[in-house]
């Protein structure tokens, strides 16, 4: 069982990136995912979730209208779309899976990937 993250990277202010999480040894049709960032000298906060069945998604208020979580059941990855990045958005993104939803209580996380956000 194992989670992975892609996409993260250097972009400027204002600049966009895809986020990926892709499973592997599971399937994410039965699995809430959600997607969690930890900016350099800061407590782990939440970012976006969705469910499984019906897509319920939420977002968190800092990155609402800018960030759109996707499930793609046929790629085992769900995505997050971050779009009119801030430098407050520098961090490390990592996703977490559960059956549960909603839950502040993930069994399944990925080590993450580090989005850097500067001119």
């Amino acid at each position: 069982v194992q989670l992975v993250e892609s996409g993260g990277g250097f972009v400027q202010p204002g600049g966009s990136l895809r986020l990926a999480c892709a499973a592997s040894g599971f399937s994410l049709d039965y699995y809430a995912i959600g997607w969690f960032r930890r900016a350099p000298g800061k407590e782990r906060e939440g970012v976006s979730c969705i469910s499984t069945s019906d897509g319920t998604d939420y977002y968190e208020d800092p990155v609402k209208g800018r960030f759109t979580i996707v499930r793609d059941n046929a790629k085992n990855t769900v995505y997050l779309q971050m779009n009119s990045l801030i430098p407050e958005d520098t961090a490390v993104y990592c996703c977490a899976a559960d059956r549960t939803f909603p839950t502040t209580a993930y069994a399944y996380w990925g080590q993450g990937t580090l989005v850097t956000v500067s001119s």
